[in-house]
């Protein structure tokens, strides 16, 4: 364990400014808040935060992350309060320790929701302050550098999941490779032990068979460099046993296969250097075709800038080899850490990195957990490409991003507004996988909205986000609007006209929030007309309800009909619960049930005309659908799939008319309700192979 001396010289090294009185009293006040308290090690648990500040020295950070790291377990593991850290040592490390104790209350749920739940809370913290990210980062390595002392393989084994499917992600999206690689390391050996101790063997005889083969090729390229008048830093190391396994599992080889497990970084003075140094080492070995990579003039999303090139050298082996200045090594070495420590003025100002924003507006829009979790694992793992905007403005997306993807991350309205896309001059479909160096031109028109159907193809979560916030809205619009039709046919059936207040009056008494919540209500058939009559007219709704002609403020209930009164439903309009019915009553016959607009209406003049309304318990009825599918294949399984997905029963199938490349049918299908037929008009029109649906 660090001893305080120790740590302050630590600080001193790279901060002579640093305040020193703030670590110190820091440290102490740890000590004592810890007290006894020990680590599954059998070490005080004082040693871990003191060792988490240690990893942070390492990457020169500022005093205020530094003290955060030594107190980041006080308020969750002692009975320091957050009123004492702020008084202590003021409001900057008390929000920045706040941040990171909230990022260690993690529920107990099932295993994607607590993943999700990690990451959600990660975020919100990290768009606050970066240096929360940085202390947890810190504190996960120290946990996985002791991991090996928790005696429940179960427990040891999430933990090392977490670390390989959250933590090293995040450090790699910052830009953090060397505590990436150490958490990977880690998390593979508790995970893949057989194969870690197969690999790390084998790494060990190629080593006592080549003898001290990396210094030598080191040397080497060290010296063919020097020869050419360019001074260069050359170190060399065998992969880590992680990138060994994941290469030969993506590439389905054995270990003897993988000729590619020494790797080089060639540092030198300036960009042109990097340049100069890999003309020179082509000129000198062949590269591997496909294996460069130019991260200086297109850099990662999270700075990160590098030549990267395969050559075989003299002998015979495949060697990678990085090429950078100095500048860019610390970039490489630290990431965002770089960018804080013991600069002028307030660390961290100048730091843009907009994948972080890109997830916290998807924070916004995630439905559940598992929504959280897809979109944010999408963020972060897939490999990218680059497309352009006609301004050369390089937007970088994941592989097999389409314009929709594009248009989302230029803009999140320029996504929802989208009608169409220019690739490269030429108008193509919005589900055209874009490739690297696209220049992608969005047409837009204000009168566009988001499209269900673009779920299908778009890759980016923001992308998701965005369509998914649309189709609830719009949902929750029209599930309002039925409500207030249906609203209105209640308040047509109350005996006297509605006081001006009685819609606030049945808000309170129904206890929903406001009125559109009282219509959301109404239309799922969550609460009864009676119910409503009843808030909004107390007593109104009492006593039997017969057929009275139309004009007469008393509707009926089809299922309150008087017994032995027939009544059927006609064929012509298949009327629905939900649907504004009249009733058609001629001498020696049963009442005929019409929706209101129905045109055969028109020959009931000789009839009486009776309002009618729906029971509180319909028993639902057939709708006629017109359905007009595009000829392709599966067009007519894909509309039967979707009806039968959301529980609509075809009782009827008819081939009405065919027109080129179209197909027109009549569809009967049973459903409970005019939400539910609404629901699948909205599911129908949202599938690619449907042209065109409406209810007859």
């Amino acid at each position: 364990m660090l001893r305080q001396y120790e740590l302050i010289e630590r600080v001193r090294a790279y901060d002579p400014d640093a305040d020193e009185a703030l670590i110190n009293r820091a440290y102490v006040f740890s000590m004592k808040a810890h007290g006894a308290q020990v680590r599954a090690s059998g070490d005080p648990y004082f040693s871990h935060p003191i060792e988490v500040a240690g990893i942070l020295t390492d990457l020169k950070l500022d005093d205020e992350t530094i003290v955060t790291a030594i107190l980041h377990d006080t308020i969750e593991d002692t009975v320091a309060t957050p009123e004492q850290i702020e008084k202590l040592f003021g409001a900057n490390v008390a929000r920045l320790v706040d941040g990171v104790t909230k990022l260690s209350k993690i529920e107990a749920q099932s295993e994607n929701e607590r993943a999700a739940e990690n990451l959600r809370k990660f975020l919100l913290a990290l768009s606050d302050d970066i240096r929360v990210l940085l202390v947890k980062l810190a504190d996960r390595l120290h946990n996985m550098r002791t991991l090996h002392h928790i005696k429940s393989e179960e427990k040891r084994r999430r933990i090392a999941k977490e670390t390989m499917d959250i933590y090293a992600p995040l450090a790699e999206r910052i830009g953090m490779y060397e505590i990436m690689n150490e958490m990977q390391g880690l998390a593979f050996r508790e995970l893949e032990p057989d194969a870690y101790a197969s690999i790390t063997r084998r790494l060990q005889q190629l080593h006592e068979a080549g003898g001290d083969l990396v210094n030598r090729i080191g040397l080497g390229l060290q010296l063919h460099l020097s020869d050419h008048g360019l001074e260069a830093e050359v170190t060399g190391r065998e992969k880590h046993p992680f990138s060994i396994w994941k290469k030969m599992a993506e590439r389905h080889i054995s270990f003897e296969q993988l000729s590619d497990v020494m790797a080089f970084r060639v540092i030198v003075g300036s960009p042109d250097e990097c340049y100069q140094a890999l003309g020179l080492i082509h000129q000198r070995w062949p590269m591997v075709p496909g294996r460069y990579k130019d991260y200086i003039s297109t850099p990662k999303r999270n700075g990160y800038r590098s030549l990267h090139t395969t050559v075989i050298h003299d002998s015979k082996s495949r060697i990678e080899i990085q090429i950078r200045d100095k500048a860019m090594h610390a970039q490489a070495e630290r990431g965002l850490a770089a960018h804080w420590a013991y600069k002028e003025g307030r660390p961290g100002d100048d730091i843009k990195v907009p994948w972080i924003s890109d997830l916290v507006e998807i924070l916004d829009h995630a439905g559940s957990p598992e929504e959280l979790l897809e979109h944010t694992r999408m963020a972060m793992y897939q490999d990218r490409i680059f497309a352009f905007t006609p301004r050369g403005e390089l937007i970088q997306l994941p592989k097999g991003a389409t314009p929709v993807d594009f248009a989302y991350a230029v803009h999140t309205d320029l996504g929802d507004q989208t009608v169409g896309a220019k690739v490269n001059g030429r108008v193509v479909p919005l589900r055209t996988i874009l490739d690297n160096g696209d220049q992608v031109e969005i047409l837009a028109s204000q009168a566009q909205h988001p499209q269900p159907s673009w779920l299908r193809f778009v890759v980016t979560g923001k992308a998701r986000a965005g369509i998914r916030r649309f189709v609830r809205h719009k949902e929750r619009d029209e599930t309002i609007e039925l409500g207030r039709k249906i609203y209105d046919e209640i308040v047509a059936r109350l005996p006297a006209p509605l006081a001006g207040d009685a819609l606030k009056r049945a808000v309170k008494t129904l206890k929903v929030e406001d009125a559109d919540a009282l219509m959301v209500k109404i239309a799922r058939r969550s609460v009864s007309d009676v119910e409503v009559m009843e808030a909004l007219m107390p007593g109104s709704a009492g006593g039997d309800v017969v057929p009275r002609p139309l004009g007469q403020m008393t509707a009926i209930s089809i299922k309150g009909l008087t017994p032995g009164v027939a009544y059927d439903l006609a064929s012509c309009c298949h009327p629905i619960p939900g649907d504004r019915i009249v009733g058609l009553r001629r001498e020696d016959e049963g009442i005929e049930v019409h929706v209101i607009g129905c045109d055969k209406l028109a020959s009931g003049v000789d009839a009486d005309w009776l309002d009618l309304a729906w029971g509180d318990r319909s028993d639902g009825g057939t709708a006629r659908l017109v359905v007009i599918l595009r000829d392709v294949a599966g067009a007519l399984g894909e509309m039967a799939s979707i009806l039968g997905a959301k529980g609509a029963n075809i009782v009827n199938l008819v081939l009405a008319h065919r027109d080129g490349s179209f197909h027109t049918f009549h569809v009967d299908v049973e459903v409970h309700d005019l939400a539910h037929l609404h629901s699948l008009i909205a599911a129908l029109r949202a599938a690619d192979g449907v042209s065109q649906v409406e209810r007859i």
